[in-house]
């Protein structure tokens, strides 16, 4: 199906008619549709057919700092009614079903600075434990994942020789995150030479990348206890949670110059306006990859 500006003009006419004479909208109203579907359009630069979600969050990227929250949510409201439309009389797939409106007055995530995440990660390495501890909080600050998503992993997630990880986040999906050099050393370190010391004598051996002191996959309220045991030895003041590192991965990505787009994807997010609220520490965005940004990737640091 191929269309003009001159078809797409056309349908925008039809609309704006529809809102008017169907749906008896006053006159500020449907001139506010058109101006939002308008400058929506002149955005996208492309024909219906071809415009997607992703065309609808670039959107909302590039107006995120010269608009107000309720101005970006009306012009979403318009985007959406107008495809609403255009998937109920004119056959479309409706690709804004998905689109989630941004979120008003939320309250920032807490986030540790990067002093203090180098103090958390600062473990004395003794025993096995700490060796487990060390791995596992390079790669639940490293990867931004969620507690559930560390306590699911098996010894088969992880792909060294490409630096990857296959992690099942929300919904059972599957995304693959980046391993970082740091994370990489340690946990090569805890699987080889100190989880085969973790497994109880005579007991089913588990498949799980992180165990207990029982030999069993870590559990995500065990997991929480340890981070806390973690923090007040390095002397934290805080609640440190597994979502605390996660906001603090995506923050200070943010604040290295990591774009939006970037950090929705690293942590995994259905909708960049999700992701949106750690841009109260972005003053611009850049394009470049998650080894330029995220300090602990570059070989030598510890």
């Amino acid at each position: 199906m191929d269309m003009s500006n001159t078809d797409k003009n056309e349908i925008l006419s039809e609309y704006i008619d529809f809102l008017k004479y169907e749906k008896n909208y006053s006159k500020n109203t449907y001139d506010s549709y058109r101006r939002d579907i308008i400058d929506f359009l002149n955005f996208t630069n492309k024909e219906l057919i071809n415009i997607s979600k992703k065309d609808i969050d670039n959107y909302v990227i590039n107006n995120i700092h010269k608009l107000r929250e309720t101005s970006i949510n009306r012009r979403l409201a318009s985007i959406k009614n107008f495809f609403k439309y255009l998937t109920n009389y004119k056959g479309y797939v409706n690709v804004s079903d998905e689109v989630e409106s941004m979120k008003r007055k939320q309250r920032l995530p807490k986030y540790l600075s990067s002093e203090e995440i180098n103090k958390l990660l600062n473990i004395n390495l003794v025993n096995k434990f700490d060796y487990r501890n060390k791995a596992m909080l390079e790669l639940l600050y490293g990867s931004g994942l969620r507690a559930s998503e560390l306590t699911s992993l098996d010894t088969i997630s992880i792909d060294f020789e490409n630096k990857i990880l296959n992690v099942y986040g929300k919904g059972k999906k599957e995304r693959i995150v980046p391993l970082n050099d740091i994370a990489i050393k340690y946990l090569k370190i805890y699987i080889y030479d100190y989880r085969p010391l973790m497994f109880i004598k005579g007991k089913r051996r588990s498949d799980a990348l992180f165990l207990n002191n029982h030999g069993d996959r870590i559990t995500r309220h065990g997991l929480n206890l340890l981070l806390n045991k973690i923090a007040e030895v390095a002397n934290i003041n805080k609640e440190i949670t597994p979502h605390v590192l996660r906001h603090s991965f995506a923050t200070h990505l943010i604040e290295n110059g990591a774009d939006i787009r970037s950090v929705q994807e690293l942590l995994g997010h259905e909708n960049v306006v999700t992701t949106e609220i750690y841009t109260h520490v972005a003053n611009n965005y850049v394009s470049k990859n998650y080894n330029e940004y995220f300090s602990r990737s570059k070989k030598g640091s510890d």
